[in-house]
């Protein structure tokens, strides 16, 4: 299982896409915060949100 970190992502679209991809590929993603937008912005959820449910997202609080 291939795993991918987003140190800190800042741009919605780029993180929704990252989601689709994760979720067409089986590969887990993991997103360690601070983000700089909301999980929930229109931004993510137009370029991939809608993928969520498929992908393994996890999130990291530091």
């Amino acid at each position: 299982m291939l795993h991918l970190a987003f140190y800190e992502p800042e741009i919605p679209p780029n993180t929704g896409n990252i989601i689709r991809l994760c979720a067409n590929t089986g590969v887990q993603l993991h997103l360690i915060h601070p983000l700089g937008f909301a999980m929930e912005t229109k931004a993510l959820r137009r370029a991939g949100l809608d993928y969520r449910e498929w992908a393994q997202v996890h999130e990291h609080k530091m």
